[in-house]
């Protein structure tokens, strides 16, 4: 059974129609998050310390869908911001953005979630489109090289064995993402229990 699915990866793999099909992933999962562009891209990147993809084709491929994608998902916000201000991602974004500026929309891109509703609140609320555009070039781009990078390096680490190369570029796709995710917790609630409303009241007279 593993055979076969292996044979299945590999011939998908080979497949010329392989980039374009990462490229509409990627491009779909900037306004999609459901999406799974970013296990496509380490999929894709194991095969490459093979020889059976080209890892700086996958990458610069990925960039580019990512980066379409999301400016689709800014047009988007644009278009609709009026009922997106009462979401709870609406207001998590703003708030982000309020805070870190466009630097936020690359730190959202390691965010379940943080993407999409960064982007679409980055069109709600107007944010100028060339800035928009420096900045999702640089999450864009560290993406698309994170989720390569990765890949190969897990199919170097299990070269005659994908299957495990790509089970362990995931499982650090997913340590690290959790990991950001705690970093974030953890800062949340230091912010929470240092907010003045938690503070002792003043009773003196």
């Amino acid at each position: 059974m593993s055979h076969a699915i292996l044979d299945l990866v590999q011939q998908a793999m080979s497949s010329p129609w392989l980039y374009v099909a990462l490229f509409a992933l990627a491009l779909l999962d900037g306004f999609f998050p459901i999406v799974p562009a970013e296990t496509s891209v380490i999929t894709a990147a194991v095969f490459a310390a093979s020889g059976e993809t080209n890892l700086a084709l996958v990458i610069v491929v990925a960039a580019l869908g990512a980066f379409a994608g999301d400016h689709i998902s800014y047009l988007i916000g644009n278009k609709s911001g009026g009922r997106l201000r009462n979401k709870k991602a609406f207001v998590w974004a703003r708030d982000a953005l309020a805070e870190r500026g466009g630097l936020v929309l690359v730190v959202a891109r390691y965010i379940p979630g943080g993407r999409t509703a960064t982007t679409l609140t980055m069109g709600a609320v107007r944010y100028p489109l060339r800035s928009f555009t420096f900045f999702d070039t640089l999450a864009a781009s560290s993406w698309a090289v994170y989720s390569g990078l990765i890949g190969f390096f897990g199919g170097m680490a299990f070269e005659n064995d994908p299957i495990k190369g790509l089970l362990l570029g995931l499982g650090i796709a997913v340590s690290i993402t959790g990991v950001v995710e705690l970093v974030r917790w953890l800062r949340k609630r230091r912010a929470i229990q240092a907010s003045p409303e938690r503070l002792p009241a003043d009773t003196s007279v």
